[in-house]
């Protein structure tokens, strides 16, 4: 991560302690099958922004809530992230040989381990989220998620998205079906982060849309920075080969609006994002940051 406004600093106590409670929920690198269970922890450990877990436990703070209470939910959301860069990853998807600096799951290991090391990930998610005695609520809100998480996963949020951008390669596509597209893939997930700890407690409508809104906005923001990065980033710090999605010739933010309009977009659904926060007051300086770190990151 790039120090950026204190960034780093700020979130490092709670990263430290949630990449702790990460490692145990996973099994043992020696447990059978081994390699299986070495291709999962290879891909949930091998680093990352950990955006995703941070937006969880930021929504919690916001919304008073302690951090032990969606320990589960930030564990569930990152997994079933990692499980998705694996399959991305492959060779009948992107067929790409680096994710954050080292070697993808297939590569390190084998094509049919890293197939199944994301078929465990995603089924480990779901057993986490159902069964996880500290995260206390009513039945009905345990519910809720999962099935918010199945919908965030499935046909109609992240694999859906990721269907439409296999689909597009080779085609252009107008803001409207990026945008689209894009809500699905990215989008759908990171809203999900933080909409779902509300569930856990009575907050009104009002605040349960704002806080909608606001991972809306900074999902897709998030996603242009990312095309933003593609173009202009340094292989270093983003883990992967600039132009790596204009060598696949995959539409993207920057090839639909050009950089400068990209950019200009990006921050713009950043301070939208911010605008949503308002009424949450100064607990709401967790999420506050993580919008801001959508737009500004290096990586």
């Amino acid at each position: 991560m790039t120090v950026n406004d204190g960034f780093q600093e700020h979130f490092t106590p709670r990263l430290k302690r949630f990449e702790s409670n990460l490692e145990r929920a996973l099994p043992r690198a020696d447990e059978a099958p081994t390699s299986l269970h070495q291709a999962m922890r290879y891909a949930v450990l091998g680093g990352g922004k950990r955006i995703r877990p941070l937006l969880v436990y930021s929504a919690a703070e916001a919304l008073s809530l302690e951090d032990t209470r969606v320990d589960a939910l930030a564990i569930a959301v990152e997994m079933i992230h990692a499980y998705s860069l694996v399959h991305d990853d492959l060779p009948a998807m992107d067929d790409d040989d680096l994710r954050r600096g080292q070697p993808t799951c297939h590569v390190a290991f084998d094509e049919a381990t890293a197939i199944l090391a994301g078929d465990a990930l995603q089924a480990l998610a779901f057993e986490v989220l159902s069964s996880d005695r500290g995260l206390t609520g009513s039945a009905a809100a345990r519910l809720r998620m999962v099935r918010g998480l199945a919908a965030a996963c499935g046909s109609r949020g992240m694999a859906g998205g990721q269907a439409h951008d296999l689909e597009a390669v080779g085609c252009r596509l107008d803001r409207e079906a990026l945008e689209t597209m894009h809500r699905m893939k990215t989008g759908a997930l990171i809203r999900y982060c933080v909409v779902a700890p509300a569930w856990l407690c009575e907050i009104d409508g009002a605040r349960r849309s704002s806080l909608h809104r606001f991972g809306s906005l900074v999902g897709l923001a998030f996603q242009i920075h990312d095309d933003i990065l593609d173009e202009t980033g340094d292989a270093v710090e983003t883990g992967k080969p600039r132009d790596s999605d204009r060598d696949r010739n995959k539409p993207t933010f920057t090839s639909t609006l050009g950089l400068e309009t990209s950019r200009e977009l990006a921050r713009d659904l950043s301070e939208q994002a911010l605008g949503c926060l308002r009424e949450f007051g100064p607990q709401s300086e967790s999420l506050a940051r993580l919008a801001r770190f959508a737009v500004d990151r290096r990586g």
